[in-house]
Order: C-alpha cells, then sequence, then structure tokens
C-alpha cells in the first residue's frame, strides 16, 4: 500500500493542509529549484566564460535522459521549445505529395494535431485537396485508416483526456507495416513511468508535469538508427556545425547542419529551465521510474475502486497496464466542481468538461481519501 509518500513533502514547495493532485497539470515544484535559479544566475554572470558553464549543464541533462529514455547515444536528445514547436519542425521537414495522409486521435493533445492539420489547411491542390489529409483513428480503428500513403503516425503514450495508455509495440508493427514515421508525445508518462524512446522514429515530451520541471523546454528524441538521414528544413545559428569563430563567409560558402538532436534548439538552448531539469532529474534518480509507477498506480487503482463504490463513473481504463498516473470523470459541472473542490483544499484539474486526479511520488493513500471526502458529494450535486 501508498500508505506514506514516495517522496518527502519537505523537498517541495507545498502547502500545509492541501491535497495536491493535479501533476498531469502542474507538479509541485522542488525547494531545490532555488538553488538551480541562483546557479544560472551565478553563471549567467561569469562573463565570457559563463556560456561554457551552461554547456556542461546542457550536456549533463542530455547525458541523464538518453540514459534514461534508452537511446543510442546523447546525440539522440536534444531540446525545443515546446513539444509542439518539436513536432512542428518534422512536419515541416517532410516534403509532402498529392494522397500523403497522416493518423492521429482525435482525443489526442493539440500539440500532436495542430501542426498537421494547419499544414493540411493552408497546402491545397487545385482541386481543394488537402496535403496532407488528416486522418483520425484511435488504436482500435488504426489497422483499417492507415494504408500505403501514410507517411505519419503521431500518439501520445498516455492520453492527457482519460490517462488511457496504448500499447506502443502495436502502433510500432502498424507503422512499419507502410514505412510511416512514428512520433510519440511521453509528456504525461516521462518522470514516473519507463520511458522507451527507441520504439519511436521522434519522441517530445514537456518537463513542468512528472519531470518537476518547468515550461519553456521540452525533450526531443531523434532516433539516428530509424531516420540517420533526417534533418530539419529550417535553422537558426545554434543549429549550425561547426559554428563560425570568425566572421563567416556567408555570401561565399554553403552552411552545413549539426548532426545531433540539438538540431531542435535553433537559436539559444532556454538556460534557466535546463538548470531547474537538472534539479527535477537528479532528485528523480533516487527512484526507478518502475518504482514511482508502482507508487501512483496504486493510488490510481485505488481511486478507481473507491469511486466504482460510490456509482461515480470513470472515463479511465481500469486495468494497471491501460492507464497512467491519472483517474479522469467526465460530468457536468466540471469546472465548478474543482473550483469548490480548491477551496475545500483538493487540487484537481479542470478542461474539456472533465476532472482529473493525477498522483506522483509526494502523494499517498490520504490523498486519494480527501478526494473521496470531498469529491463525491459535489459530483452529486451537478450530476444527480
Amino acid at each position: 500500500m501508498a500508505d506514506k509518500p514516495l517522496f518527502s513533502l519537505d523537498a517541495f514547495c507545498s502547502t500545509p493542509g492541501i491535497t495536491h493532485v493535479c501533476a498531469a497539470g502542474e507538479s509541485l515544484p522542488l525547494n531545490s529549484h532555488n538553488a538551480a535559479f541562483a546557479k544560472y544566475m551565478q553563471d549567467k554572470a561569469a562573463g565570457h566564460i559563463g556560456p561554457r558553464f551552461k554547456s556542461q549543464q546542457l550536456d549533463h541533462v542530455r547525458v541523464v535522459i538518453s540514459q534514461e529514455w534508452k537511446a543510442t547515444s546523447i546525440n539522440e536528445i536534444g531540446f525545443a521549445p515546446s513539444v509542439a514547436d518539436g513536432v512542428s519542425m518534422v512536419v515541416e521537414s517532410l516534403h509532402w505529395e498529392e494522397g500523403d495522409n497522416v493518423v492521429v486521435d482525435a482525443d489526442d493533445f493539440p500539440s500532436l494535431i495542430a501542426p498537421f492539420k494547419i499544414r493540411s489547411q493552408a497546402h491545397q491542390t487545385r482541386g481543394g485537396v488537402a496535403v496532407p489529409e488528416v486522418r483520425f483513428a484511435n488504436a482500435d480503428a488504426l489497422d483499417s485508416v492507415v494504408n500505403p500513403n501514410t507517411r505519419v503516425i503521431a500518439v501520445s503514450y498516455v492520453s492527457y483526456l482519460t490517462s488511457a495508455r496504448v500499447d506502443l509495440s502495436y502502433y510500432r508493427r502498424v507503422a512499419d507495416k507502410v514505412g510511416a514515421i512514428l512520433i510519440v508525445d511521453y509528456s504525461q508518462a516521462a518522470g514516473y513511468a519507463p520511458i522507451d524512446a527507441p520504439i519511436a522514429d521522434f519522441a517530445f515530451s514537456c518537463c513542468h508535469k512528472w519531470l518537476l520541471s518547468s515550461t519553456g523546454v521540452a525533450i526531443a528524441y531523434w532516433s539516428q538508427t530509424r531516420q540517420p538521414d533526417w534533418r530539419p528544413s529550417t535553422a537558426g545559428w545554434h543549429s549550425l556545425d561547426p559554428l563560425p569563430t570568425t566572421r563567416a563567409q556567408w555570401e561565399a560558402q554553403a552552411i552545413s547542419l549539426r548532426d545531433d538532436a540539438l538540431v531542435f534548439t535553433r537559436g539559444n538552448p532556454s538556460h534557466l529551465p535546463i538548470y531547474i531539469l537538472r534539479e527535477s532529474l537528479d532528485f528523480l534518480a533516487q527512484w526507478d521510474a518502475a518504482q514511482i509507477e508502482k507508487h501512483v498506480q496504486i493510488l490510481t487503482t485505488s481511486l478507481l475502486e473507491a469511486l466504482e463504490r460510490e456509482g461515480v463513473p470513470s472515463s479511465t481504463p481500469r486495468e494497471k497496464r491501460n492507464h497512467g498516473s491519472s483517474v479522469t470523470v467526465h460530468c457536468k459541472g466540471a469546472a465548478e466542481i474543482v473550483a469548490e473542490m480548491r477551496a475545500a483544499g483538493v487540487y484537481a484539474w479542470n478542461g474539456n468538461g472533465r476532472v482529473r486526479f493525477s498522483f506522483h511520488g509526494y502523494n499517498c493513500q490520504a490523498d486519494v481519501e480527501r478526494i473521496m471526502d470531498v469529491f463525491p458529494v459535489l459530483w452529486r450535486q451537478y450530476n444527480a
């Protein structure tokens, strides 16, 4: 049983008496983030040698992530400003032809859908055919929607909407049948679940949820085994290899791109979020990801069982292997319920017509009991 938190609450900037169950939106910040900020300010003030210190932080974080994500090397790990930016760079880099299509889940997060949808809307043939065609399918219908013209399949490992978890090995098999690129968003899993990045061609994750970090930076993974010849179609000074050390002869010479995943960082890296991410990764390294996953899923299972006893239907799959670290309830009055729960000291998350409870290592069974003290009564008020 998860009678006690796996993480000490003393390590976090938390408010006594508050039940914080919204890591899928924003996790609790670590107190050590203050030290990360101080270190960044010190290095920023170091004059011309400051960039060297910032690069050391960047490389340290890349090494840690490459190990946690099972990357072949540090070269496969980079950073984008956000998941949406990273996915957009992949979309922009591909040569699209009439008849091409991409397949996404209609209930997936906009970071995966919007880059393809906007591209499709902006590029139509004279006959009004969108290029690429955006097709929608969940896991149950994937085989029937994917065809030989499918260039990309994009999916979240764990759904932000329901916390449903997909079988990525199935998505990989379907993609391989037609030679499609597989893009995976790990935002709702990284930080508590084991990550197998090499199953994807490209993978991304934001860092302000279970990774305990901040917005402003997203992890970008590029499988150089699956996509050795891929290069982005846009660039900035940080994308170049080599970086000019004297006046560049732009008018007389071609430029080349670096051959690692830092091509996703076209300009200056977001160094302050990287410093914060280092503190977060060092903290999380005290536990194996499988250990954290086991802890949080004791809580998700406990909450799902409690909701069922109260007659409250959840949109989250019951089996542990089929869900992540959240439990969702689609219902009337979701926004009002979350607001009233906050007033009662329980911080959940609202949006898309559902209430979402998300657990991390700083939660325990007492948080489940606190949810059940407050939520079912409010749910009945709006869903009698």
